[in-house]
């Protein structure tokens, strides 16, 4: 049965952090074993993802000479800002530390790569042996194995960052921007690898200018469907942000929203890849029919989610306003992508950018103390919601003199109006502005209700 969350205490004690340290975790952390420690496993996983990166690399330059790399590479780089970009302001109601988003792009241009570059081919060359069909071997391969080798291996970064660094995996933006980052490192690899071959055969069939292969596959790639990898592991991650917003305690039952997600992915990737077996144009077919109306509801369902967090945001931290913590103009501040960006502005202009990124950090830490609330209330606070609750204050209470003004400063410049309408009686008197009788010259204009946020 789902439980309310304990309603917030006031804020007591010294105002340095001091009462919001835990001792306990120190001390057990002193404790733990050598593989348990933070730096072991940075330095393992960092490892892993350098040698496939120098693996990846020989072998993409093996395929493509060192000029086609070089090209390949020049030209493959030019989607990612832009992609990174848009993932990168889905996600800023409460952004992701940018490790996160590193490791990401990292195992998708890496290990992703090498697994689906290892994996089919070996599935595509064991196929042509079987059969003694080349040709048939490749069709396969990409319409049946390409699709299940790679989501799965772009799926197994999304599963890290969901199981080891779950506090900043609460819903499904997270899971948008942790896949589709994911998945555009994967594009950046795959993409310098057709480009770079596309290059080497212009350079010796004699193509150029824009009929070259290298033209045609920068427009298919590039210009036509730069977001088709990133699309297809989106559906893996929104599998995996409705599991993360689950209350069910089943987990086989939350298992099954990934899963598919994953299975989803799959499919969409086997029909892109397939849409040249339909025919001259059903490349085109496809990218119209499909794709195209995916791509556009996939990015209405991210943008009403945002809107959505923003809503929780306002909903969430008047209580915390209630006890003492925030002003009462901050919550809806906190709500409004737009005043916290005036609130940022705000603490530039007067103080600098240090102050912005403290003002920046306050945000953040408060959209996370929204989020933690709201999982309790619908009934999945986690074993750690008071320690995490405690965190999350401390982290606000020692930038308050920093944000709190940017913030109160934001806050009355965007509340929105509140309508004022005459009584429906007549009022006399002093104080009176409804009806009044004719020969009392101007009739002045209503009193306007009292507004916290424009106080």
């Amino acid at each position: 049965m789902a439980t309310s969350p304990p309603h917030p205490s006031y804020p007591v004690g010294p105002t340095d952090g001091a009462p919001f340290a835990d001792s306990g975790t120190a001390g057990s952390s002193r404790h733990a074993h050598w593989w348990h420690r933070a730096w072991v496993r940075y330095g393992a996983l960092s490892t892993l993802l350098a040698i496939s990166g120098l693996v990846i690399l020989a072998l993409v330059r093996e395929e493509t000479g060192t000029e086609g790399f070089l090209v390949g590479l020049g030209l493959a780089v030019l989607p990612v800002p832009l992609l990174i970009a848009a993932f990168r302001w889905l996600d800023r109601v409460e952004p992701g530390p940018w490790r996160n988003l590193l490791f990401c792009f990292a195992w998708g241009a890496c290990a992703a790569a090498l697994i689906a570059i290892v994996a089919n081919s070996f599935a595509t060359r064991w196929i042509a042996t079987a059969t003694a069909d080349p040709s048939s071997a490749d069709t396969l391969g990409a319409t049946v194995i390409a699709p299940v080798v790679e989501e799965s291996a772009k799926a197994a970064a999304v599963l890290l960052v969901f199981l080891f660094r779950r506090r900043d995996f609460t819903g499904i933006v997270d899971g948008v921007v942790i896949a589709g980052v994911t998945a555009t490192g994967f594009a950046f690899t795959e993409n310098i690898l057709y480009l770079g071959t596309a290059f080497g055969t212009d350079q010796l069939t004699g193509g150029s200018g824009i009929a070259s292969v290298t033209a045609a596959t920068f427009f298919v790639r590039i210009i036509m469907s730069p977001f088709a990898h990133p699309l297809f592991t989106v559906l893996t991650g929104i599998g995996f942000g409705i599991a993360a917003l689950s209350v069910d305690r089943r987990p086989l039952r939350r298992a099954a929203f990934p899963l598919g997600g994953l299975l989803l992915a799959m499919g969409m990737h086997a029909m892109w890849n397939g849409s040249s077996a339909f025919g001259e144009y059903g490349f085109f077919a496809v990218y119209a029919a499909f794709m195209v109306p995916i791509f556009g509801l996939l990015t209405w369902l991210v943008i009403w989610t945002r809107q959505r967090e923003l809503k929780t945001v306002r909903a969430e931290l008047p209580a915390y306003a209630v006890a003492g913590w925030l002003t009462p103009t901050e919550p809806y501040a906190l709500g409004s992508m737009r005043a916290r960006r005036i609130a940022r502005q705000y603490a530039r202009r007067h103080a600098g950018r240090a102050a912005a990124r403290e003002v920046a950090r306050y945000e953040a830490y408060a959209t996370s103390l929204a989020f933690l609330r709201h999982r309790a209330r619908r009934g999945s606070p986690g074993a750690d919601f008071a320690v995490r609750e405690r965190e999350l204050l401390g982290e606000l209470w020692r930038r308050r003199e920093v944000a709190r003004p940017a913030l109160n400063h934001a806050g009355r410049i965007t509340a929105p109006p509140v309508p004022v309408t005459a009584p429906p009686w007549p009022v006399y008197g002093v104080y009176g502005y409804g009806h009044q009788p004719a020969g009392y010259g101007h009739q002045p204009a209503p009193y306007p209700a009292y507004n916290p946020y424009r106080s």
